[in-house]
């Protein structure tokens, strides 16, 4: 189901405006997609922060406009706090998007009692699916992780209209043996002697002389 955000059609462009409407709490928006117009759009910082903390990509757009939307592009602050714009798209029910999905493991992998740790080597994923099936994230069990098991792209259950666009062999996570780190100062090599001072004291000795 779409998340539903309540938006608002502006007039007015530019830096100046795009600030007085954060101010007032507010985002900027356009929406654009399927042969229509584009439109500049108004809508609640608080509602897209907490639609883009849940991980909603489909909205339902409603206010001064009513439309069904991707959430295609976000524009950030320079530290990555704030949304600074919100670019939405027009979709159909069953129009199918490519995007980018975070892949979350589940569970405890029984390699860790034997001695071993777990590593996720891919945090995020290209997938395509039609718009309506679009997951929030991937989920792994690694319930069955032993040590020395790995889980590949290709053995992870899938909703069924869903494509993984990457090589079904490459490796989502692993349970490894921890490598050893030698402590400080262990294997350190015997201090050179002072070459310097041996120097200084040979030519003194050389000038008594």
């Amino acid at each position: 189901m779409a998340e539903v955000l309540k938006v608002e059609t502006r007039d007015t462009r530019g830096k100046r405006n795009a600030r007085r409407l954060r101010l007032a709490g507010k985002i900027p928006a356009v929406l654009y997609g399927h042969g229509k117009e584009t439109v500049a759009l108004s809508l609640s910082a608080d509602a897209i922060d907490a639609a883009v903390r849940h991980g909603v990509r489909l909205v339902s757009l409603t206010g001064t406009l009513t439309d069904q939307a991707f959430i295609r592009e976000l524009q950030w602050d320079t530290w990555g706090k704030h949304i600074l714009h919100v670019d939405f798209t027009r979709v159909s029910a069953h129009e199918k998007v490519r995007v980018q999905v975070v892949v979350e493991l589940r569970g405890e992998a029984p390699g860790m009692k034997q001695g071993g740790v777990v590593k996720q080597l891919i945090h995020e994923v290209p997938i395509e699916c039609e718009v309506t099936a679009l997951p929030e994230k991937l989920y792994v069990n690694i319930n069955h992780l032993n040590l020395g098991d790995s889980i590949a792209i290709g053995s992870l259950e899938l909703p069924p209209t869903v494509t993984i666009l990457v090589e079904p062999e490459m490796v989502v996570v692993q349970c490894v043996q921890p490598v050893e780190v030698e402590e400080e100062g262990a294997a350190a090599e015997p201090a050179e002697p002072d070459v310097i001072g041996r120097k200084k004291e040979e030519e003194e000795e050389a000038e008594d002389k």
